[in-house]
Protein backbone atom coordinates (compact mmCIF):
# COMPACT_ATOMS: atom_id res chain seq x y z
CA UNK A 1 0.00 0.00 0.00
CA UNK A 2 1.49 4.11 -0.95
CA UNK A 3 1.96 5.54 1.95
CA UNK A 4 2.33 9.43 1.77
CA UNK A 5 4.99 10.27 4.46
CA UNK A 6 7.37 8.82 6.75
CA UNK A 7 5.38 7.13 10.16
CA UNK A 8 8.42 8.03 11.89
CA UNK A 9 8.94 11.24 11.43
CA UNK A 10 5.70 12.22 11.97
CA UNK A 11 5.88 11.48 16.02
CA UNK A 12 7.00 14.18 18.41
CA UNK A 13 10.97 14.16 19.32
CA UNK A 14 9.74 13.26 22.85
CA UNK A 15 7.89 10.12 22.02
CA UNK A 16 10.82 7.71 21.86
CA UNK A 17 10.21 4.74 21.22
CA UNK A 18 7.79 5.49 18.98
CA UNK A 19 4.45 3.14 18.67
CA UNK A 20 3.37 2.34 15.27
CA UNK A 21 0.59 5.52 14.26
CA UNK A 22 -2.12 2.97 13.23
CA UNK A 23 -4.45 1.04 14.52
CA UNK A 24 -4.43 -3.16 13.31
CA UNK A 25 -7.12 -2.38 11.35
CA UNK A 26 -5.25 0.21 9.79
CA UNK A 27 -7.07 3.99 11.13
CA UNK A 28 -5.19 6.58 12.17
CA UNK A 29 -4.71 6.17 16.38
CA UNK A 30 -6.64 9.25 18.13
CA UNK A 31 -3.38 9.23 20.12
CA UNK A 32 -1.31 10.96 17.13
CA UNK A 33 -5.14 13.31 16.07
CA UNK A 34 -5.33 17.03 16.88
CA UNK A 35 -8.87 17.76 17.76
CA UNK A 36 -10.15 21.23 17.95
CA UNK A 37 -13.92 22.95 17.64
CA UNK A 38 -15.38 23.89 14.49
CA UNK A 39 -18.47 26.37 14.66
CA UNK A 40 -19.76 24.97 10.97
CA UNK A 41 -18.74 21.11 11.23
CA UNK A 42 -18.24 20.67 14.88
CA UNK A 43 -15.36 18.35 16.20
CA UNK A 44 -12.84 17.83 13.74
CA UNK A 45 -9.35 15.97 13.61
CA UNK A 46 -5.95 16.70 12.51
CA UNK A 47 -3.75 14.06 10.94
CA UNK A 48 -0.02 14.19 12.21
CA UNK A 49 0.94 15.17 8.04
CA UNK A 50 -1.35 17.88 7.88
CA UNK A 51 -0.35 19.33 11.18
CA UNK A 52 2.94 19.42 9.80
CA UNK A 53 1.95 21.71 7.23
CA UNK A 54 -0.37 23.90 9.28
CA UNK A 55 2.50 24.40 11.80
CA UNK A 56 4.12 26.83 9.41
CA UNK A 57 4.57 30.47 8.90
CA UNK A 58 2.99 30.47 5.34
CA UNK A 59 -0.52 28.23 6.10
CA UNK A 60 -0.35 30.13 9.52
CA UNK A 61 -0.84 33.57 7.23
CA UNK A 62 -3.88 32.51 6.20
CA UNK A 63 -5.64 33.82 9.32
CA UNK A 64 -4.59 36.99 8.15
CA UNK A 65 -6.62 36.47 5.23
CA UNK A 66 -10.41 37.49 5.33
CA UNK A 67 -12.65 34.71 3.94
CA UNK A 68 -14.90 37.67 2.22
CA UNK A 69 -12.05 40.41 1.97
CA UNK A 70 -13.80 43.98 2.96
CA UNK A 71 -17.43 42.20 2.86
CA UNK A 72 -16.74 43.08 7.35
CA UNK A 73 -17.48 46.52 6.64
CA UNK A 74 -21.05 45.77 5.39
CA UNK A 75 -21.45 42.68 7.29
CA UNK A 76 -19.82 43.30 10.93
CA UNK A 77 -19.65 39.36 11.57
CA UNK A 78 -18.18 38.15 8.38
CA UNK A 79 -14.63 37.91 10.10
CA UNK A 80 -13.85 34.76 9.32
CA UNK A 81 -10.65 33.78 7.35
CA UNK A 82 -9.26 31.78 5.13
CA UNK A 83 -7.71 29.64 8.16
CA UNK A 84 -10.87 28.09 9.57
CA UNK A 85 -12.12 27.64 5.77
CA UNK A 86 -9.03 25.93 4.83
CA UNK A 87 -9.34 23.54 8.12
CA UNK A 88 -13.26 22.93 7.12
CA UNK A 89 -12.90 21.61 3.56
CA UNK A 90 -9.69 19.56 4.76
CA UNK A 91 -12.59 17.88 6.83
CA UNK A 92 -14.89 17.74 4.27
CA UNK A 93 -12.19 16.28 1.84
CA UNK A 94 -12.02 13.03 4.48
CA UNK A 95 -15.65 13.08 5.62
CA UNK A 96 -16.46 12.30 1.67
CA UNK A 97 -13.80 9.79 1.22
CA UNK A 98 -15.07 8.11 4.32
CA UNK A 99 -18.84 7.57 2.72
CA UNK A 100 -16.96 6.37 -0.45
CA UNK A 101 -15.22 4.03 1.58
CA UNK A 102 -17.87 2.53 3.37
CA UNK A 103 -20.23 1.74 0.66
CA UNK A 104 -18.14 1.61 -1.70
CA UNK A 105 -14.57 0.71 -0.42
CA UNK A 106 -13.59 -2.65 -1.74
CA UNK A 107 -14.79 -1.56 -5.57
CA UNK A 108 -13.42 2.07 -5.88
CA UNK A 109 -9.61 0.29 -3.47
CA UNK A 110 -9.45 3.72 -1.90
CA UNK A 111 -6.29 3.47 0.21
CA UNK A 112 -4.81 5.80 3.29
CA UNK A 113 -2.84 6.96 0.23
CA UNK A 114 -6.08 8.39 -1.51
CA UNK A 115 -7.60 10.00 1.43
CA UNK A 116 -4.17 11.58 2.64
CA UNK A 117 -3.34 13.54 -0.96
CA UNK A 118 -7.11 14.38 -1.12
CA UNK A 119 -7.17 15.58 2.56
CA UNK A 120 -4.32 17.75 2.01
CA UNK A 121 -5.28 18.92 -1.66
CA UNK A 122 -8.70 20.76 0.65
CA UNK A 123 -6.12 22.06 3.21
CA UNK A 124 -3.79 23.43 1.36
CA UNK A 125 -6.56 24.89 -2.06
CA UNK A 126 -6.14 27.97 -0.91
CA UNK A 127 -3.18 28.93 0.79
CA UNK A 128 -1.88 31.39 -2.49
CA UNK A 129 -4.53 33.68 -2.20
CA UNK A 130 -3.62 37.07 -1.49
CA UNK A 131 -5.03 40.21 0.09
CA UNK A 132 -8.39 40.27 0.13
CA UNK A 133 -9.18 36.87 -1.62
CA UNK A 134 -10.54 37.47 -4.86
CA UNK A 135 -10.03 41.08 -5.07
CA UNK A 136 -6.14 40.72 -5.76
CA UNK A 137 -6.25 38.64 -8.23
CA UNK A 138 -9.10 39.87 -10.42
CA UNK A 139 -9.49 43.57 -9.51
CA UNK A 140 -5.58 45.08 -8.26
CA UNK A 141 -3.58 42.57 -10.67
CA UNK A 142 -5.14 43.19 -13.96
CA UNK A 143 -4.77 47.59 -13.20
CA UNK A 144 -1.25 46.99 -12.39
CA UNK A 145 0.13 43.76 -14.74
CA UNK A 146 -1.57 44.37 -18.59
CA UNK A 147 -2.79 40.77 -19.40
CA UNK A 148 -2.69 39.51 -16.28
CA UNK A 149 -3.15 35.81 -16.07
CA UNK A 150 -1.84 34.92 -12.10
CA UNK A 151 -4.21 32.33 -10.06
CA UNK A 152 -4.19 31.67 -6.86
CA UNK A 153 -4.48 28.17 -7.69
CA UNK A 154 -0.89 28.38 -9.55
CA UNK A 155 0.60 30.07 -6.38
CA UNK A 156 -0.97 27.50 -3.88
CA UNK A 157 1.16 25.07 -5.99
CA UNK A 158 4.15 26.89 -5.61
CA UNK A 159 3.29 27.42 -1.52
CA UNK A 160 3.11 23.74 -1.22
CA UNK A 161 6.49 23.32 -3.07
CA UNK A 162 8.30 25.89 -0.68
CA UNK A 163 6.60 24.99 2.47
CA UNK A 164 7.92 21.65 2.00
CA UNK A 165 11.39 22.70 0.91
CA UNK A 166 11.63 25.12 3.72
CA UNK A 167 10.42 22.99 6.84
CA UNK A 168 11.76 19.97 5.19
CA UNK A 169 8.19 17.67 5.39
CA UNK A 170 8.68 14.26 4.63
CA UNK A 171 5.94 13.28 1.97
CA UNK A 172 5.99 11.14 -0.91
CA UNK A 173 6.91 12.95 -4.25
CA UNK A 174 4.12 11.19 -6.11
CA UNK A 175 1.69 12.30 -3.22
CA UNK A 176 2.94 16.13 -3.20
CA UNK A 177 2.32 16.00 -7.19
CA UNK A 178 -0.85 14.77 -6.96
CA UNK A 179 -2.01 17.38 -4.21
CA UNK A 180 -1.14 20.23 -6.47
CA UNK A 181 -2.96 18.75 -9.40
CA UNK A 182 -6.08 18.59 -7.43
CA UNK A 183 -5.96 22.18 -6.61
CA UNK A 184 -5.84 23.68 -9.88
CA UNK A 185 -8.23 20.86 -11.17
CA UNK A 186 -11.09 23.72 -11.09
CA UNK A 187 -8.94 25.91 -13.19
CA UNK A 188 -7.54 23.24 -15.63
CA UNK A 189 -9.69 20.45 -15.91
CA UNK A 190 -7.14 19.00 -18.69
CA UNK A 191 -4.84 17.96 -15.61
CA UNK A 192 -8.15 15.68 -13.86
CA UNK A 193 -8.75 14.43 -17.18
CA UNK A 194 -5.69 13.03 -17.93
CA UNK A 195 -5.27 10.40 -14.93
CA UNK A 196 -5.83 7.07 -15.87
CA UNK A 197 -7.52 5.58 -12.49
CA UNK A 198 -9.66 7.39 -9.87
CA UNK A 199 -10.61 10.48 -12.06
CA UNK A 200 -13.31 10.99 -8.91
CA UNK A 201 -10.65 11.91 -6.95
CA UNK A 202 -9.97 14.96 -8.49
CA UNK A 203 -13.89 16.36 -7.93
CA UNK A 204 -13.95 16.13 -4.65
CA UNK A 205 -11.91 19.28 -3.59
CA UNK A 206 -12.27 22.20 -6.46
CA UNK A 207 -14.57 20.03 -9.19
CA UNK A 208 -13.92 21.76 -12.68
CA UNK A 209 -16.11 19.38 -13.96
CA UNK A 210 -19.37 20.07 -13.02
CA UNK A 211 -18.85 22.74 -9.77
CA UNK A 212 -19.85 20.23 -6.98
CA UNK A 213 -17.05 20.07 -4.21
CA UNK A 214 -16.39 20.17 -0.76
CA UNK A 215 -15.02 23.51 -0.77
CA UNK A 216 -18.31 24.94 -1.93
CA UNK A 217 -20.12 22.70 0.93
CA UNK A 218 -18.33 24.90 3.43
CA UNK A 219 -18.06 28.27 2.22
CA UNK A 220 -21.80 28.33 1.82
CA UNK A 221 -22.67 26.97 4.80
CA UNK A 222 -19.92 29.27 7.04
CA UNK A 223 -20.18 32.75 4.89
CA UNK A 224 -24.33 32.33 5.50
CA UNK A 225 -23.36 31.77 9.30
CA UNK A 226 -21.12 34.41 8.98
CA UNK A 227 -23.66 37.18 7.72
CA UNK A 228 -26.51 36.33 9.74
CA UNK A 229 -28.46 34.22 6.03
CA UNK A 230 -30.62 31.54 6.37
CA UNK A 231 -29.01 28.52 4.37
CA UNK A 232 -31.62 25.79 3.44
CA UNK A 233 -28.97 24.00 1.38
CA UNK A 234 -27.78 21.20 3.35
CA UNK A 235 -24.48 19.50 1.54
CA UNK A 236 -24.43 16.64 3.97
CA UNK A 237 -27.64 14.66 1.97
CA UNK A 238 -25.25 15.03 -1.19
CA UNK A 239 -22.29 13.68 0.97
CA UNK A 240 -23.98 10.98 2.10
CA UNK A 241 -25.84 9.56 -1.05
CA UNK A 242 -22.88 10.24 -3.96
CA UNK A 243 -21.85 7.53 -5.58
CA UNK A 244 -19.31 6.63 -8.24
CA UNK A 245 -20.14 5.35 -11.40
CA UNK A 246 -17.54 5.02 -14.35
CA UNK A 247 -15.01 6.86 -12.23
CA UNK A 248 -17.55 10.10 -11.69
CA UNK A 249 -19.48 11.15 -8.97
CA UNK A 250 -22.88 10.58 -9.37
CA UNK A 251 -26.37 11.56 -7.19
CA UNK A 252 -29.63 10.19 -6.48
CA UNK A 253 -32.15 11.48 -9.36
CA UNK A 254 -33.89 12.63 -6.27
CA UNK A 255 -31.55 15.07 -4.91
CA UNK A 256 -31.90 16.84 -8.17
CA UNK A 257 -33.34 19.67 -6.31
CA UNK A 258 -30.62 19.21 -3.15
CA UNK A 259 -28.02 19.80 -6.10
CA UNK A 260 -29.85 23.09 -7.29
CA UNK A 261 -30.11 24.84 -4.53
CA UNK A 262 -26.43 24.70 -3.71
CA UNK A 263 -25.92 26.83 -6.67
CA UNK A 264 -29.16 28.76 -5.96
CA UNK A 265 -27.35 29.47 -2.32
CA UNK A 266 -24.39 30.57 -3.90
CA UNK A 267 -25.73 32.53 -6.53
CA UNK A 268 -27.78 34.47 -3.78
CA UNK A 269 -24.79 35.17 -1.80
CA UNK A 270 -23.11 36.51 -4.71
CA UNK A 271 -26.25 38.97 -5.23
CA UNK A 272 -26.49 39.86 -1.28
CA UNK A 273 -23.19 39.52 0.24
CA UNK A 274 -20.40 39.30 -2.31
CA UNK A 275 -21.74 41.83 -4.50
CA UNK A 276 -23.04 43.84 -2.34
CA UNK A 277 -23.53 47.86 -3.68
CA UNK A 278 -21.91 49.03 -0.77
CA UNK A 279 -19.17 45.83 -0.62
CA UNK A 280 -18.36 47.30 -4.32
CA UNK A 281 -17.71 50.27 -3.38
CA UNK A 282 -15.23 49.91 -0.40
CA UNK A 283 -13.84 47.33 -3.07
CA UNK A 284 -13.19 49.69 -5.56
CA UNK A 285 -11.85 52.22 -3.38
CA UNK A 286 -9.15 49.69 -2.06
CA UNK A 287 -8.23 48.30 -5.53
CA UNK A 288 -7.31 52.27 -6.25
CA UNK A 289 -5.43 52.56 -2.92
CA UNK A 290 -3.50 49.44 -3.56
CA UNK A 291 -2.90 50.53 -7.29
CA UNK A 292 -2.06 53.76 -5.98
CA UNK A 293 0.87 52.49 -3.53
CA UNK A 294 1.95 49.45 -6.14
CA UNK A 295 4.73 51.68 -7.54
CA UNK A 296 6.66 52.34 -4.02
CA UNK A 297 5.38 49.33 -2.21
CA UNK A 298 6.57 46.85 -5.08
CA UNK A 299 3.24 44.97 -4.21
CA UNK A 300 2.69 43.57 -7.52
CA UNK A 301 6.11 42.27 -7.59
CA UNK A 302 5.58 39.56 -4.67
CA UNK A 303 3.52 37.38 -6.78
CA UNK A 304 6.96 36.18 -8.88
CA UNK A 305 8.38 34.75 -5.61
CA UNK A 306 6.59 32.18 -2.61
CA UNK A 307 9.36 33.53 -0.34
CA UNK A 308 7.64 36.72 -0.60
CA UNK A 309 4.32 35.92 -1.31
CA UNK A 310 3.60 34.45 1.86
CA UNK A 311 4.34 38.14 3.67
CA UNK A 312 1.56 39.60 2.03
CA UNK A 313 -2.05 40.28 3.65
CA UNK A 314 -4.71 42.02 4.34
CA UNK A 315 -2.37 44.17 6.74
CA UNK A 316 -1.20 45.76 3.75
CA UNK A 317 -3.96 48.12 4.61
CA UNK A 318 -2.70 49.30 8.08
CA UNK A 319 0.83 49.25 6.71
CA UNK A 320 -0.07 52.06 4.15
CA UNK A 321 -2.38 53.78 6.34
CA UNK A 322 0.43 54.18 8.95
CA UNK A 323 3.37 55.11 6.71
CA UNK A 324 4.49 58.48 6.68
CA UNK A 325 5.77 58.36 2.89
CA UNK A 326 5.17 60.91 1.09
CA UNK A 327 4.63 58.59 -1.99
CA UNK A 328 2.16 57.19 -0.01
CA UNK A 329 -0.53 60.38 0.45
CA UNK A 330 -3.37 59.01 -1.86
CA UNK A 331 -3.43 55.72 -0.63
CA UNK A 332 -3.80 57.03 2.86
CA UNK A 333 -5.98 59.61 2.02
CA UNK A 334 -8.54 56.96 0.12
CA UNK A 335 -7.89 54.50 3.24
CA UNK A 336 -8.97 57.60 5.59
CA UNK A 337 -11.86 57.92 3.76
CA UNK A 338 -12.88 54.11 3.84
CA UNK A 339 -12.42 54.43 7.67
CA UNK A 340 -14.39 57.95 7.98
CA UNK A 341 -17.16 56.49 6.10
CA UNK A 342 -17.08 59.06 3.02
CA UNK A 343 -17.44 55.88 0.18
CA UNK A 344 -17.74 56.07 -3.15
CA UNK A 345 -21.32 57.15 -4.10
CA UNK A 346 -23.38 54.49 -5.21
CA UNK A 347 -25.64 56.13 -8.16
CA UNK A 348 -27.90 53.20 -9.61
CA UNK A 349 -27.62 50.33 -11.69
CA UNK A 350 -29.14 48.11 -13.85
CA UNK A 351 -29.80 44.63 -15.39
CA UNK A 352 -28.50 43.86 -18.77
CA UNK A 353 -31.62 43.16 -20.70
CA UNK A 354 -31.63 39.17 -21.08
CA UNK A 355 -31.61 39.83 -25.42
CA UNK A 356 -28.14 41.52 -25.14
CA UNK A 357 -26.71 39.19 -22.91
CA UNK A 358 -24.74 38.11 -25.88
CA UNK A 359 -22.86 41.28 -27.28
CA UNK A 360 -22.55 42.13 -23.52
CA UNK A 361 -19.22 44.17 -23.06
CA UNK A 362 -17.72 45.30 -19.81
CA UNK A 363 -18.57 49.06 -19.17
CA UNK A 364 -15.99 51.97 -18.37
CA UNK A 365 -16.02 54.79 -17.22
CA UNK A 366 -15.15 56.19 -20.55
CA UNK A 367 -18.51 55.36 -21.48
CA UNK A 368 -20.04 57.02 -18.99
CA UNK A 369 -18.31 60.29 -19.70
CA UNK A 370 -18.92 60.41 -23.23
CA UNK A 371 -22.67 59.56 -22.45
CA UNK A 372 -22.94 63.21 -20.41
CA UNK A 373 -24.87 66.40 -22.12
CA UNK A 374 -22.68 69.56 -22.64
CA UNK A 375 -24.43 70.63 -19.64
CA UNK A 376 -23.61 71.46 -15.72
CA UNK A 377 -20.65 70.04 -14.29
CA UNK A 378 -17.82 68.24 -17.12
CA UNK A 379 -17.11 64.74 -15.67
CA UNK A 380 -13.92 63.59 -16.22
CA UNK A 381 -12.94 59.55 -16.06
CA UNK A 382 -11.28 59.38 -12.69
CA UNK A 383 -14.48 60.78 -11.41
CA UNK A 384 -16.27 57.57 -12.47
CA UNK A 385 -16.26 53.99 -11.48
CA UNK A 386 -18.34 51.25 -12.88
CA UNK A 387 -18.43 47.78 -11.65
CA UNK A 388 -19.14 45.07 -13.99
CA UNK A 389 -20.60 42.01 -11.72
CA UNK A 390 -21.29 38.54 -13.11
CA UNK A 391 -24.14 36.50 -11.02
CA UNK A 392 -24.11 32.84 -12.54
CA UNK A 393 -24.77 29.47 -11.26
CA UNK A 394 -21.30 28.06 -11.74
CA UNK A 395 -21.53 27.53 -15.92
CA UNK A 396 -21.82 30.90 -17.20
CA UNK A 397 -24.96 31.11 -19.26
CA UNK A 398 -25.51 27.46 -19.27
CA UNK A 399 -27.43 25.34 -16.43
CA UNK A 400 -24.79 23.52 -14.39
CA UNK A 401 -27.28 20.85 -13.50
CA UNK A 402 -27.25 19.85 -17.27
CA UNK A 403 -23.18 18.32 -16.42
CA UNK A 404 -24.13 16.37 -13.71
CA UNK A 405 -24.62 12.60 -13.60
CA UNK A 406 -27.33 11.01 -11.69
CA UNK A 407 -29.22 7.72 -11.08
CA UNK A 408 -32.19 6.24 -10.54
CA UNK A 409 -30.88 4.49 -7.62
CA UNK A 410 -28.53 2.26 -5.87
CA UNK A 411 -29.39 -0.86 -7.56
CA UNK A 412 -29.05 0.96 -11.32
CA UNK A 413 -25.69 0.36 -13.28
CA UNK A 414 -26.51 3.66 -15.92
CA UNK A 415 -25.97 7.11 -15.34
CA UNK A 416 -27.85 10.34 -16.90
CA UNK A 417 -28.29 14.05 -17.44
CA UNK A 418 -31.68 15.45 -16.48
CA UNK A 419 -33.03 18.39 -18.21
CA UNK A 420 -34.08 21.12 -16.22
CA UNK A 421 -37.70 21.46 -18.21
CA UNK A 422 -38.57 17.20 -16.87
CA UNK A 423 -38.05 18.56 -13.14
CA UNK A 424 -39.96 22.11 -12.29
CA UNK A 425 -40.96 24.94 -14.62
CA UNK A 426 -40.09 27.29 -11.83
CA UNK A 427 -36.82 26.46 -12.37
CA UNK A 428 -34.92 29.61 -13.75
CA UNK A 429 -34.67 30.35 -17.70
CA UNK A 430 -32.17 32.25 -17.55
CA UNK A 431 -28.52 30.98 -15.31
CA UNK A 432 -27.06 34.02 -15.69
CA UNK A 433 -27.18 37.77 -14.74
CA UNK A 434 -25.20 40.76 -15.86
CA UNK A 435 -25.25 44.25 -13.57
CA UNK A 436 -23.69 47.49 -14.04
CA UNK A 437 -23.34 49.91 -11.34
CA UNK A 438 -21.81 53.14 -11.52
CA UNK A 439 -20.76 54.96 -8.60
CA UNK A 440 -18.92 59.05 -8.18
CA UNK A 441 -15.91 58.95 -6.28
CA UNK A 442 -16.81 62.13 -4.89
CA UNK A 443 -20.41 63.22 -3.34
CA UNK A 444 -21.06 66.25 -4.99
CA UNK A 445 -20.63 64.25 -8.71
CA UNK A 446 -23.66 62.31 -8.06
CA UNK A 447 -26.46 64.21 -9.88
CA UNK A 448 -23.74 64.68 -13.25
CA UNK A 449 -23.16 60.66 -13.32
CA UNK A 450 -26.35 59.94 -12.51
CA UNK A 451 -27.53 61.88 -15.59
CA UNK A 452 -24.47 60.61 -17.69
CA UNK A 453 -25.48 56.85 -16.83
CA UNK A 454 -28.84 57.47 -17.04
CA UNK A 455 -28.01 58.94 -20.72
CA UNK A 456 -25.75 55.76 -21.69
CA UNK A 457 -28.67 53.16 -21.17
CA UNK A 458 -31.20 55.33 -23.32
CA UNK A 459 -27.91 55.60 -26.69
CA UNK A 460 -26.95 51.40 -25.63
CA UNK A 461 -30.72 50.14 -25.07
CA UNK A 462 -32.88 52.91 -26.34
CA UNK A 463 -34.27 52.70 -22.55
CA UNK A 464 -33.65 53.11 -19.01
CA UNK A 465 -33.00 49.89 -18.22
CA UNK A 466 -32.43 50.57 -14.01
CA UNK A 467 -35.46 50.20 -11.91
CA UNK A 468 -35.99 53.75 -10.91
CA UNK A 469 -34.36 57.14 -10.54
CA UNK A 470 -31.52 58.29 -8.62
CA UNK A 471 -33.12 59.50 -5.58
CA UNK A 472 -33.20 63.36 -4.92
CA UNK A 473 -31.09 62.92 -1.27
CA UNK A 474 -28.44 61.58 -3.09
CA UNK A 475 -28.07 63.78 -5.59
CA UNK A 476 -28.06 66.78 -2.62
CA UNK A 477 -25.78 64.84 -0.44
CA UNK A 478 -22.69 66.79 -0.48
Amino acid sequence: MRECYNDDLLLSQESAPAPALRSAGGTLDRRYLKQLYDNVHGTIFLDPMSLKFIDTEQFQRLRDLKQLGVACMVYPGAVHTRFEHSLGVYWLAGQSLQYLQTYQGAELDIDHFDVQTVKLAGLLHDIGHGPFSHMFEHKFLPRVITGSKWSHEQMSGKLVDYIVDQHHIDIDSECLKQVKDMIIASSNVSVANGMKEKRFLYDIVANGRNGIDVDKFDYIGRDCRACGLGCNFHFRRLLQSMRIMDDEICYPAKEYLTVHKLFSTRADLHRTVYTHAKVMAIELMVVDALVKANDHLEISSYITDPAEYWKLGDNILKIIETSPDPELKESRELILRIRRRDLYQFCNEYAVPKNKLDLFEDITAQDIVCSQKANGVQLREEDVAVSNVKIDLTCGRNNPLERISFFKDYESKEKFYISDDRISHLLPASYQDRIVRVYAKKPELVEAVSEAFENFQLRMYGIKAQVHETPEKKKRRR
